[in-house]
């Protein structure tokens, strides 16, 4: 059974069998596709970084509007993963205007800060990676649940900051650069990280079980979701690290 708290990549999609001439799932499709992905992201990003580095009033259209389009875009392909070809490019190019923007801000305030969370953000990937090819860290029934339970949590927690934050209210502590906050962004790297072993399980088994081949770009979708997520709460720590200096 495929199970994974990435609400992108679910059962119903991976249950599909291949049908036509289209081929199936492969590995190494997938690390295609999710290189295509990384690429068109980076170019909006920095493309982003420019241009709010010139026009700095410009940062919140821009991120408001890649998010809230980053977010249409996820519901679409959730639903027709058949797209996830172009939903997902379109959904790099979206966060890459949310990243792009929200990194320059970061830079404006720590310098070197977003080529920390860059770096770490790949350790993370390559370490959680080679810790799952190894058998170090395998995605068991207790495992999935644990992981979704707390990647739940953390969305809950997230949902009424947004909430509150409409009525002026925050959540105390948590989002502050005190150990408190620390700690709850060092909780919040570390499932988010977990979430990638949850993602190379997921499409691991999509290939064994002979997906249809529009999964690669579907899986590769996934994952970058996960990817996106891990890079703004590293961004997030290291940021509240720097507050304390």
């Amino acid at each position: 059974m495929f199970r994974t708290s990435n609400p992108v990549l679910s059962s119903r999609v991976f249950s599909q069998p291949a049908t036509g001439t289209a081929g199936v799932m492969t590995l190494t499709g997938t690390i295609n596709a999710s290189l295509i992905f990384l690429a068109l992201l980076l170019i909006a990003a920095m493309t982003t970084w420019k241009t709010i580095v010139t026009h700095p009033g410009q940062a919140s259209l821009w991120i408001t509007g890649g998010a809230i389009a980053g977010l249409v875009l996820v519901f679409v392909t959730m639903f027709k993963p058949q797209w996830s070809a172009v939903t997902g490019s379109l959904y790099a190019l979206a966060e890459g205007l949310v990243l792009g923007g929200i990194s320059a801000i970061y830079e404006a305030q720590f310098q070197g800060i977003v080529l920390q969370a860059v770096l770490l953000t790949a350790s993370v990937l390559l370490v959680m990676l080679a810790s799952y090819r190894m058998g170090w860290v395998r995605a068991t029934e207790r495992f999935r649940t644990g992981v979704m339970a707390a990647t739940g949590g953390i969305l809950l927690v997230y949902l009424a900051t947004m909430i509150l934050g409409f009525f002026g209210i925050q959540i105390p502590m948590i989002h502050d650069s005190g150990w408190v906050g620390i700690g709850f962004s060092l909780f919040v790297v570390g499932i988010a990280a977990l979430n990638l072993v949850m993602d190379f399980d997921f499409i691991e088994r999509g290939c064994a079980a002979g997906a249809p081949k529009y999964m690669e770009w579907y899986g590769a979708f996934g994952l970058l979701v996960t990817l996106v997520w891990l890079y703004i709460e590293i961004l997030r720590l290291l940021s509240k690290l720097n507050r304390r200096n």
